[in-house]
């Protein structure tokens, strides 16, 4: 019995001395993958360079790098009382983009609506910043703010209305606070669409863009990272989140108001006081006119430019399909010698104007071509 226990050990050792000594790996050439013994040892490939990015690749990043230091995540505090009418501090976020070294900022006006315990700016490097409201704009939902502070990086703002179906953009922001995001898509078509105060945005560039909440406020971006619009609502059947169907306000309307929201606060945006219908060549004929294009003015606002200039609106209502309509009234065909076909036309002429100018009005009255000067007022409510 010792002598077989004896061999044992010797055959054990032995057989470890072996396999530790002769084999090329040593234990380590066994394979523990393969419970047979079959396998082999695990062999990785592995990169021997950084990856090449190809054009596209190379134009995402360098859209990225470029704009990220010019847009901010906002927060803004609002004191409400609960139930028991206890003070309760809630927090809203959005975004923003740095429009001058001075800390001019851009958001949108539900960004900042109600936040009357401050407003928080930070930087994409980190840095947080009080700001204070220069002016707001309601009814276009737009918020200029300031900050103060140091090497500030401004956008490169772009000319909206020069823009394509199918043009590839970029849009960065905070969404669902995940600051320095970044999505792109196309423009899917460029509409008019209502904003949340019941507001129609003109010429609102629709995007496929992933837009969330937090997005808002921040650049709708071309594919050289110039601004070409401000994100502002997505259409999302109630889900709140991204559907592929997102809107921004075309950056030359921001244009238009900047400089009121500078000088005085608030928009003073030019206005004709009419309300408006375009007609077309099918409606043109049959109501006998002599242009198959223009707008059609329903209403003249009392005290308004068009009331002013002697400019006048229907007196028989009408149905186009089951929408009812004021024949009788002058049909506007032109201002400043530019051809008008719908009230967009008008609305992006008054873009190109201040509350106090004179323009000169082209109309077909009764058949008869003539041309008014009038001075433009200040919008009220939704007409043009």
């Amino acid at each position: 019995m010792r002598l077989r226990r004896l061999l044992l050990v010797v055959l054990l050792v032995g057989g470890f001395w072996y396999v530790t000594t002769h084999l090329p790996a040593g234990l380590g050439h066994l394979s523990l993958l393969n419970g047979h013994g079959a396998g082999s040892p695990l062999e990785l490939t592995e990169a021997h360079a950084a990856p090449e990015f190809d054009s596209e690749e190379q134009n995402n990043i360098a859209v990225y790098k470029r704009v990220l230091p010019s847009v901010v995540n906002i927060t803004s505090t609002t004191l409400v009382f609960n139930f028991f009418y206890g003070p309760v501090p809630q927090q809203g976020q959005g975004s923003g983009f740095i429009l001058d070294k001075s800390g001019h900022i851009l958001t949108n006006y539900h960004v900042v609506e109600g936040a009357n315990r401050g407003i928080e700016v930070q930087l994409s490097n980190k840095h947080r910043y009080s700001a204070k409201v220069v002016g707001t704009d309601k009814t276009h939902d737009l918020a200029l703010l300031q900050i103060e502070a140091q090497n500030l990086v401004p956008v490169t703002l772009a000319d909206s209305a020069q823009l394509s179906v199918g043009q590839k953009v970029f849009a960065i922001g905070n969404p669902f606070g995940l600051a320095g995001t970044m999505t792109r898509g196309i423009i899917s078509s460029i509409r008019q669409v209502r904003g949340a105060e019941g507001a129609p945005i003109e010429d609102a560039i629709q995007t496929d863009a992933a837009i969330n909440p937090g997005n808002s406020g921040g650049p709708l971006l071309n594919s050289r990272g110039e601004v070409i619009g401000i994100n502002t609502m997505i259409a999302s059947n109630g889900a709140e989140q991204s559907s592929g169907i997102g809107f921004a306000i075309p950056i030359n309307t921001a244009k238009a108001v900047l400089a009121d929201l500078t000088r005085y606060g608030q928009v003073r945006r030019p206005s004709l006081g009419i309300v408006s219908y375009a007609i077309g060549p099918d409606l043109a004929e049959q109501m006998g006119l002599n242009s198959d294009y223009g707008v059609l003015i329903q209403k003249v606002i009392p005290g308004g430019a068009a009331d002013r200039a002697g400019l006048r609106g229907g007196s028989e209502q009408a149905y186009v399909g089951n929408t009812p309509i004021m024949l009788g009234g002058d049909l506007i065909i032109g201002i400043d010698g530019q051809q008008v076909t719908d009230p967009q036309d008008i609305s992006a002429m008054m873009d190109r104007h201040q509350a106090g100018d004179t323009v000169s009005v082209t109309i077909l009255r009764q058949k008869k071509q003539m041309t008014i000067k009038l001075i433009l007022g200040e919008a009220r409510g939704v007409n043009t």
